[in-house]
Formats: C-alpha cells, sequence, structure tokens
C-alpha cells in the first residue's frame, strides 16, 4: 500500500457514505445569531465589518475520522488573535468548545473542516471605540476541504516563487493574527496560474520565502528541515511537524529562508489544517530532487496522519442526530 492509500480509502468510504445521508446538516452547518442553520442557508448581515473590512479574525480545527485534533491549540491562537484586535468573543472558551463539538455532532460529518470567526461587528472602528464595538460570532462545519487533492497529494504539486508579488510587511498586517485579507494571496494564486502551477510560495522582498496561500513551506535538504520566522502564520500543523520531526530524528531550524533553498532543496512541502503534509515536486517548473515526494515527505506525512489518533492531541466525537 502507498505512503497515501492508506488514508484516502478509508476517507473515501467515509465520503461515500456521508453522501448518502438524509442529515440536513450533512453537507454543512453554522452558527449564526445563536440559531443553527444548514450551511448553504446561512447568511450574516451586509453591514458587517468583516464583510466590509475584512476586520475580523479566525481559525480553523479539523476533525478527522470522528476526532477533534489539536482543538485546545486552535482555540489558543484564535483567543490570541482576537486580544491583539482588542475584539471580546461573545462565548466563552467552555461555550464555544461545547457548541463546535454539537456541531460536529449534529451533522454527522466524520471529516469535517471547522470554522470560527470573529468579527468587529456591525460598528465601524472609524467611529466607535473598540470596546463599544459589539463582536459577532460565526461558526461552521463543513466536510473536510483539501488545499491539495488525492492525486496531487499522490504525485506532488507544482509551486512558484512569486516575481510580482512579495508578502503583506507584518507592519502593514500582522501574520501571526490569522486574517482574510488575502490580497497577496489571490495576486500570488493569479501569477501561479499565469505560469502554469498551482501553488505560489511568495518572498518577504529581502530574499526570503515567507509562506504561501493559506499554508506554510517547508524545504528540506540533507534531511534537515527548514522553515520561515518570521513573515509568516505561527501553523498548529507545522508545530504538529515539527514535533514528529524530533520523534523521528529529523533536525529542523526556524529561521530565514533564503529564496535560493527554493532551488537547491531536496525535498519541499506545504503544511496546513486544510491537506496536512503536501508535497511539492516542481517548483518555477523544475523538478524538485528526483521530482517525486521524498523519504523524509513521506515520513512525516504519515507521522501526521498518524498523530490524529493520539489520544493527547484528539478525542473522539459522540455523533447524534440534531434534534
Amino acid at each position: 500500500m502507498s505512503f497515501t492509500d492508506y488514508i484516502f480509502t478509508e476517507y473515501n468510504k467515509r465520503t461515500a457514505a456521508l453522501a448518502q445521508s438524509d442529515n440536513p446538516y450533512a453537507r454543512g452547518v453554522a452558527w449564526v445569531d445563536g440559531e443553527f442553520a444548514p450551511l448553504h442557508d446561512a447568511r450574516i448581515p451586509i453591514l458587517d465589518q468583516g464583510f466590509l473590512h475584512s476586520d475580523l479574525t479566525y481559525d480553523v480545527p479539523a476533525v478527522w475520522d470522528g476526532r477533534f485534533f489539536r482543538l485546545d491549540d486552535h482555540l489558543d491562537r484564535f483567543e490570541a488573535s482576537i486580544a491583539k484586535l482588542r475584539m471580546r468573543n461573545p462565548l466563552s472558551r467552555k461555550d464555544m468548545r461545547a457548541k463546535l463539538i454539537e456541531m460536529v455532532a449534529m451533522s454527522g460529518i466524520r471529516d469535517a473542516y471547522v470554522q470560527m470567526i470573529l468579527t468587529r461587528g456591525l460598528q465601524f472602528i472609524r467611529q466607535s471605540a473598540p470596546e463599544d464595538c459589539k463582536n459577532c460570532c460565526y461558526l461552521m462545519v463543513m466536510p473536510y476541504v483539501w488545499v491539495m487533492g488525492e492525486e496531487l497529494q499522490r504525485t506532488g504539486g507544482h509551486a512558484i516563487v512569486t516575481r510580482n508579488v512579495r508578502r503583506i510587511p507584518a507592519g502593514a498586517i500582522d501574520p501571526t493574527i490569522k486574517n482574510l485579507q488575502w490580497g497577496d494571496f489571490t495576486r500570488g494564486l493569479l501569477e501561479a496560474r499565469d505560469r502554469g502551477a498551482m501553488y505560489p510560495m511568495l518572498t518577504d522582498g529581502d530574499g526570503n520565502i515567507t509562506e504561501g496561500s493559506g499554508f506554510n513551506v517547508v524545504f528540506v535538504k540533507d534531511q534537515h528541515l527548514f522553515t520561515a520566522r518570521k513573515g509568516v502564520l505561527e501553523g498548529v500543523t507545522r508545530k504538529t511537524v515539527l514535533e514528529i520531526s524530533d520523534r523521528l530524528g529529523f533536525a529542523w531550524t526556524l529561521d530565514d529562508v533564503p529564496v535560493e533553498l527554493a532551488y537547491t532543496c531536496d525535498e519541499c512541502f506545504f503544511v496546513t489544517t486544510a491537506g496536512g503534509v503536501m508535497p511539492v515536486t516542481r517548483i518555477d517548473g523544475n523538478p524538485v530532487g528526483n521530482g517525486e515526494a521524498g523519504t523524509v515527505t513521506k515520513a512525516l506525512w504519515k507521522g501526521y496522519w498518524d498523530t490524529h489518533y493520539d489520544p493527547e492531541l484528539s478525542f473522539a466525537i459522540e455523533y447524534r442526530r440534531p434534534r
């Protein structure tokens, strides 16, 4: 069995079973203004500042094979982002955690992409002090989202180092606050498409790789991992991969990553909640290493999915039909 077969075989079975469900929330469920709704029926106010000015933060934990993975790590990061933006969650941490678990349980979705969003609300901060704004919380659960789908997980994705787009500097937008201000990422995705690839890696304008459009970037040279220290979101998936690297004996460096490494590395992969460890086998049209997913990538790929069953990092959900 290949390094991808052992998860996709069972995942595809679970997905097929979900498609046959008559549960109204099987395609997703949202929580808006204190009410549950099928995801595709959910609506937010048009005057919400998250929509009008992207004045929000969010986070995305996942459920895999019926187990919530690192939920508390995502809640920690979400709360830190909220504090940096001077917002207040109308839900306590305990209530938010319980609500997310309830939504997954009522949906029946065993492989889920879970999103929690906090916006400034309906008041514009230009006219209102932060403490006077009534912040709005929105929650969503939907079938698992793959940044890199099954076929590319097997063969590896094609990426570019952007030439025309740089990562927004930290002095403009704090990259440690998970946000939806995707102007640079969107331009990077368009450049990648124009150059015959799918995935962009953005630089900081000073000759260093930062991150891609919703994922951290990792290079491998002589079985040593290199990933960016600044200009990036401090990814929970990356944190998991570095912990696995420690267990497997792979050294790693968190520091500036020169663009040159993209062209001299032995292996490259991306990491994100929506896809896990994602092999990259071509950069700027040239093969990475031998043009296949490397041994370190494969070991970390398997280690990452195995970790989803670790009781210290995940817990099983007790599923039930919605009331």
